[in-house]
């Protein structure tokens, strides 16, 4: 009987455990990596557009990223919508493509992204306990009207916890392991 909602839970729990990988690739950890350009958007033909679907995005080696549009008008484009963002890296445009020399970080801006890391965290465990409320509630829903027994309830309610916990563990390894990156020197 609880078993539907115990699954969409687990499922819902693990979308959110690839969200957070999602959101912590984006933030930049002293080496060249191309998902640091994947939130960047640029204008093309009216359509805010993904840098990596209108250039190819390359990192040659640990300090730098190749950016080569496919269409030389949005290499302006491309440059302005990098100043913009929250990057804190200067492009070196040539004419033909863009380069993007990634600076080693202060100590200062570790410290600065490993906070911005805990936030994401945060963000997402809360999403993850509240993914619990909304199963929890609907399992109290189905004993009202005596669809479950109250010890199915209360066992229903036990897996669900272990289910949070298991999936704020495996968000607490996640962003431990990105801290570590961004400490690496």
């Amino acid at each position: 009987m609880t078993a539907d909602l115990l699954e969409d839970a687990e499922r819902r729990m693990h979308k959110a455990i690839e969200a957070l990988k999602h959101d912590l690739n984006s933030i930049r950890a002293g080496r060249a990596s191309t998902a640091l350009l994947e939130r960047i958007t640029v204008e093309y033909y009216g359509t805010p557009t993904p840098i990596n679907q209108v250039a190819s995005v390359t990192a040659p080696d640990a300090r730098l990223l190749v950016i080569q549009p496919w269409d030389k008008k949005l290499l302006v484009d491309i440059e302005k919508a990098i100043q913009k963002s929250d990057l804190g890296i200067n492009p070196n445009n040539d004419g033909q493509m863009i380069r993007l020399v990634i600076p080693p970080m202060s100590e200062e801006r570790r410290r600065d992204l490993v906070k911005a890391l805990h936030k994401k965290l945060d963000e997402h465990k809360v999403a993850v306990r509240n993914i619990r409320r909304d199963v929890q509630d609907k399992l109290r829903d189905r004993e009202k009207k005596k669809e479950v027994s109250e010890d199915e309830l209360k066992r229903s309610q036990e897996r669900l916890q272990k289910l949070t916990d298991k999936s704020v563990e495996e968000m607490d390894k996640v962003g431990k392991s990105k801290e570590l990156e961004i400490l690496e020197v």
